[in-house]
């Protein structure tokens, strides 16, 4: 199972919500280039990315240090929030960045996620965010009409062969993630399958990895030191 380290993106810094709300904001550094080169030192191979301003409004505000994280480093980047056309999924590939992860869009433009798989194949991962058991969108503001089941079906026969899938109630809330969750997924779905949201512990990491998951990230339980990355890359190997 690989772990996938995350920085949010905002105003060009590295920050945290707690459960997805915009208000609860906590910044983490100012710098979130040298946050990257840290996860490198200590051992990580990959690395999730999120512009959260972009997840807002379909826009690229943090590019520039998308691209200083994927071209100064040797790690494999994934960038998802507001990938909402082929030419901002063309201009983070021209960035460097391994593979994109497209939410919105997903949900509600099914012709443009085809397009997108159709010209880039697996560079293109699906973020499926659960609210309340259906897909959120929009930066997680609005429900849609899709449960998390149906949609990754869906997704599933479109072709899609990442799925990063986050429970958002869990998300930064530091309670433990929702193993059962996953258990069904990864029982479901002859998918990849990146768990995120609420990893917690090692003994989180543990969990998932006995799921066969292909990957999970670890967000705010690493910023606050409840989980020791280098550990969690030993346990997860």
């Amino acid at each position: 199972m690989y772990i996938f380290p995350a920085i949010d993106l905002y105003d060009g810094k590295a920050v945290r919500l707690f459960k997805g709300d915009y208000q609860k904001m906590t910044v983490y550094s100012e710098n979130p280039p040298s946050v990257a080169k840290d996860f490198e030192k200590l051992g990580a191979k990959h690395i999730h990315l999120v512009d959260l301003e972009g997840a807002k409004d379909g826009t690229t505000p943090n590019l520039n240090i998308v691209k200083e994280i994927a071209t100064n480093t040797s790690l494999f980047t994934e960038i998802g929030g507001g990938i909402r056309s082929l030419d901002t999924i063309k201009a983070y590939l021209n960035a460097g960045v391994d593979r994109v992860i497209l939410g919105t869009a997903a949900v509600q433009d099914p012709d443009f996620l085809k397009e997108a798989i159709e010209k880039y194949g697996e560079k293109v991962a699906v973020g499926v965010d659960i609210k309340d058991g259906f897909v959120a969108i929009k930066g997680w503001t609005e429900k849609s009409q899709f449960d998390c089941f149906e949609f990754c079906e869906m997704m599933t026969k479109m072709g899609v062969k990442t799925i990063i899938c986050t429970d958002i109630s869990k998300d930064g809330a530091m309670q433990g993630t929702n193993r059962e969750l996953y258990s069904e997924l990864s029982r479901r779905f002859p998918i990849d399958i990146v768990a995120s949201g609420g990893v917690s512990s090692i003994e989180d990491v543990k969990a998932l990895k006995k799921l066969n998951l292909y990957g999970t990230i670890i967000g705010k339980a690493y910023y606050i030191g409840a989980i020791d990355l280098s550990q969690a890359l030993e346990v997860a190997k």
